[in-house]
This record gives C-alpha cells, sequence and structure tokens, in this order.
C-alpha cells in the first residue's frame, strides 16, 4: 500500500515539473539548455537560443511570438517578433525595428531562436519564446543586460609635486554600467607602486603621502567592468622644493630696483620742466628791457634836414641871412610832414657835439649878431 502510494507521487512530482519547464503536457518541447541569463556589451550581438521539439499529437498550426516582459506586472507585455502562417513578422516593436530578426530562414524546422543586432543599453529586459502548435504550448525566458564598456578614463595629479609633500592621482570614466574597478599600475622603473601609495579601487584615486623622487614615474590606470575595459597614463615628476628665501630676496630687490627707476624718471621729469619754465621766464625780461627800433621814416628825415641844414649853411650870405633868422609861418606845411612816419614814438632830438659834426662833413659859419629890429651889430 505504501508503495504504491510513493508511486503516485512520484508520478505527480514528474508531471508538475514536466508542466513547469516544458508548458505544455502534450509533446512540444523547448529543449534548449543554455544560459537564461545574459550580459553583453552596448554594440554587440546576441542570440536568444529557442530551440524545440514537436510530437505527432501536436497538428495544429505553428506560432512563434517573443515578446519583453514588463518589469511591472499591471503592465502588458510587447510583441517583438512573430512567426505564423508560415510567415515571419519582424516590425512590431519600434525601438527593435531592424535590428530584430529569427535566427532561421525557416524556424518551423525547430529553430525558433531570434538575434538583437547592435545593442543598447535601452534593449535590457526579460525576453519570452513561446512555441505553441496545438494543443502543445512551451515557453522559455531569459534575461539580457546589455552593458557600457568603460569610457577611455582621465588622470590627472592633484597637489604639490615636491618632495615631503602629499598628492593624489586621480582616474575617472565617463561612461561605463556599474560597478567599476579602477586598477593603478606603474610602467616604468621597477614597476612596483610607491610603499606609502594608499589606493581606492571604487574611486579611481592613488594617494602619494610624504612622495620621495623615487615616486616619479609613469602611472597606468585600469578602468574596467564585467564587459570592457579602459585605461590611461599620467606622468608624475617628484622635485625638491625650490629655495623660498632666495625667491624672496630676488623679488625685493626687484621691487626696489623698480621704485629707484621710478624716482629717477620722476626727477628728471620735474627738472626738465623746473628749467623750461626758467628760460621762458629769461625771454620776457629780455624783451622788456630792449627799446623799440627807430622808424624808418623818421632816420630818413633826419638825414634829410641835415643835408639841409648844410647846403642852406654853406651858401648862407649876409643879403639872405634874414630868410634864415625869420620865422617862416606863412608856409603851410606839406602832406609829408601832416601824417605820422609810423606808430613807434619819435624819439626827442638830441644835441650834437661840434666835433661830431665835423666828422659828419658839417662847416663851421659865423653868425652876426642882431639887433631886435633886425640889423645887424
Amino acid at each position: 500500500m505504501d508503495f504504491t502510494i510513493m508511486r503516485h507521487v512520484h508520478y505527480c512530482l514528474k508531471a508538475l515539473s514536466f508542466l513547469l519547464f516544458s508548458g505544455s503536457a502534450c509533446g512540444l518541447q523547448i529543449t534548449s539548455t543554455s544560459p537564461t541569463s545574459i550580459e553583453k556589451a552596448s554594440g554587440e550581438t546576441v542570440k536568444l537560443d529557442c530551440q524545440f521539439t514537436l510530437s505527432a499529437e501536436d497538428s495544429g498550426p505553428l506560432d512563434i511570438e517573443w515578446s519583453l516582459q514588463p518589469s511591472d506586472n499591471q503592465k502588458e507585455e510587447k510583441v517583438v517578433i512573430v512567426y505564423s502562417g508560415d510567415r515571419a513578422f519582424e516590425h512590431y516593436y519600434e525601438p527593435l525595428k531592424g535590428r530584430v530578426h529569427f535566427n532561421s530562414p525557416d524556424p518551423k524546422n525547430g529553430d525558433a531562436s531570434m538575434n538583437i543586432m547592435g545593442l543598447k543599453a535601452t534593449d535590457t529586459g526579460t525576453y519570452q519564446c513561446k512555441v505553441k502548435k496545438v494543443p502543445g504550448i512551451s515557453s522559455r525566458k531569459f534575461l539580457l543586460t546589455v552593458m557600457v564598456r568603460p569610457s577611455k578614463p582621465r588622470c590627472y595629479a592633484e597637489g604639490q609635486t615636491h618632495a615631503g609633500k602629499d598628492m593624489v592621482l586621480r582616474c575617472s570614466s565617463v561612461e561605463g554600467t556599474q560597478p567599476l574597478q579602477y586598477i593603478w599600475e606603474r610602467t616604468t622603473g621597477n614597476k612596483l607602486l610607491p610603499p606609502l601609495a594608499v589606493l581606492d579601487p571604487v574611486g579611481g584615486t592613488m594617494s602619494l603621502r610624504n612622495a620621495t623622487e623615487a615616486a616619479s614615474g609613469t602611472y597606468k590606470c585600469i578602468a574596467k567592468n564585467r564587459v570592457g575595459t579602459g585605461e590611461c597614463l599620467v606622468e608624475v615628476n617628484i622635485t625638491q622644493p625650490p629655495n623660498n628665501a632666495g625667491v624672496i630676496a630676488a623679488v625685493v630687490i626687484c621691487i626696489l630696483l623698480i621704485l629707484i627707476l621710478l624716482a629717477l624718471l620722476l626727477f628728471c621729469f620735474c627738472r626738465a620742466r623746473n628749467k623750461k619754465k626758467y628760460e621762458k621766464e629769461i625771454a620776457y625780461e629780455i624783451r622788456e628791457d630792449v627799446p623799440p627800433p627807430k622808424s624808418r621814416v623818421s632816420t630818413a628825415r633826419s638825414f634829410t634836414s641835415v643835408g639841409s641844414q648844410r647846403s642852406s649853411l654853406g651858401s648862407m650870405t649876409p643879403s639872405n641871412l634874414h630868410e634864415y633868422t625869420k620865422p617862416q609861418y606863412d608856409k603851410i606845411p606839406s602832406e609829408e610832414y601832416e601824417k605820422p612816419p609810423s606808430h613807434a614814438p619819435i624819439p626827442p632830438p638830441s644835441r650834437m657835439a661840434g666835433p661830431n659834426l665835423s666828422r659828419m662833413g658839417a662847416i663851421a659859419v659865423m653868425v652876426p649878431a642882431q639887433n631886435r629890429d633886425g640889423s645887424i651889430v
């Protein structure tokens, strides 16, 4: 009795297992044994394997349907590709249009596998292969994860590159599916990292504490995830700190020289300005002391007057002497004497001594004395 019960229980478990994995109690079965969880890099091609077998009992039309299962149970699944009535329909799902097709040109021969080309991160999801041939039906699900390779990372150093100081080497990738891991290597010298280096594989940093000149060299950072890697190089040059006292002294000397130069320029400018002002004042004083020039008309008149007096005195006789002694008020002055010779003032006539007149050619003449009535004494 117990043996019969155990036999029935074993048969029920076997039937339940068949229903769970084949999706059908009849002869149609999906025979693929490939992994159902697949990870691929973006840009690659993936094959979702879905091989099946039929039995003599499966006599209905063959229908194959691939669908994208929703992450939320309340949403509907999206049909991706369909094979029905001996025809393939590959334009159901717009995001995969032109990138998805059946692996076999004739899926009814037992290959319902689907290929997706040019994978994108948005293609990540759960895909289901459902094969139906009445009365048989079976299905299989695949979890596809599309990962992005790390982009070329950027490497750089932060901090002072002087011996005895701390500095940090940083490495970061802009693109790449997490988790990303960063690995530092040394490519020159003994290729060993400094003994005081502290690594952060998640943040991508390497801290060099109390750096020495021995830490100088080329370092490589590798950013990696499950589908790819990226790398970059950074050069580190540790030098001795500069002499700060000498730098300060040089700066002070330069400042003093600049101040002295400015003082000299200011002194020269003030001296030139004062000299120019002094020359202008001297020129004004000289112009005030010089008398105005004599008019050419008055000078010519003086020579004409002297010449006429000379000729008159030379021809003077007792008979015509009264013509020079009598004032001639009845003569009208000519226009020459009415017009002023020039605007310059005429200096008063100066008395000339006898010797000076003789030098000029004058002749001494004795003039007889006259009484009040004009008679000669």
